[in-house]
């Protein structure tokens, strides 16, 4: 059942079901805590699950001001300490992994899921830099030149075109938080996770190419990569069963506690 906790004077809508040892599950950007139903309902026989609508997605509040990654972990943190959550099995996919790998170095995990995750900054052609500023450019040009309704027309109609669907799609301020969760690059601290690590990476992933999965795989101490043939960025639920089977390989110890 849906349930909602006050954290950092922000309503949270997060879902808990069965009892155990923690298994807490974070979804990507774009996405709520409906990602992950078949996984909770897989294994609340045998763990505490508890998906999170992360704030500014699916039931939960936007944050109040522009977050960065830092942001979402001190979140996260607080959300746990209210739940009385220690040393979790937490696993997060694509905008989830990349808020899991920084809570990791810097807290006890007792294992870590990444799914398809970000955390390692794009590598941009000049197309992107120049579309960038060509964009915050017309932004300051627009109204001056048009005026103040007009100006602000031809931008959100340039911003339809040149935008992603994820950034068109988001609220002003959810827009100033990809933005700045995009660019964090977190390579630097994925040598400081000290759980046992199990990467999954859809083998076509464009959001997150396979090529983060294996630096990450060779940046994270303790961390195995399995690539599921054939899909992409939503592997786990592209194939949905073969995931299950290998996340419950992962955890088959913590099971018999």
């Amino acid at each position: 059942m849906e349930q909602t906790l006050l954290v950092k004077g922000l309503e949270i809508n997060y879902k808990e079901t069965g009892e155990g040892y923690p298994l807490v599950l974070l979804h990507g950007w774009g996405s709520n805590l409906q990602a992950f139903t078949r996984v909770q309902q897989q294994f609340e026989n045998n763990f505490r699950v508890i998906s999170i609508d992360l704030p500014g997605f699916g039931e939960s509040d936007e944050p109040k001001e522009v977050w960065g990654v830092e942001g979402y972990v001190d979140f996260l943190e607080e959300f746990f300490k209210l739940k009385g959550i220690t040393n979790p099995i937490l696993g997060g996919h694509s905008h989830g992994g990349r808020v899991s790998i920084l809570y990791a170095s810097r807290n006890p995990v007792h294992k870590l899921l990444l799914i398809d995750a970000a955390g390692i900054k794009p590598k941009r052609k000049l197309k992107y830099y120049f579309k960038v500023y060509s964009f915050k450019l017309a932004k300051k040009i627009l109204p001056l030149l048009l005026g103040k309704t007009k100006g602000q027309e031809m931008i959100n109609n340039y911003r339809k075109t040149a935008g992603s669907t994820d950034y068109n799609a988001a609220s002003a301020m959810m827009r100033q938080i990809m933005v700045k969760c995009v660019n964090a690059d977190l390579k630097s601290v994925m040598p400081k996770i000290q759980a046992p690590t199990l990467l999954v990476w859809g083998e076509n992933d464009t959001a997150t190419p396979l090529s983060d999965g294996q630096t990450m795989e060779k940046l994270i101490p303790n961390a195995g990569l399995v690539v599921l043939k054939g899909v992409g960025h939503f592997s786990f639920i592209e194939k949905l069963g073969e995931f299950l089977i290998i996340l419950d390989n992962f955890l088959t110890p913590d099971k018999k506690k």
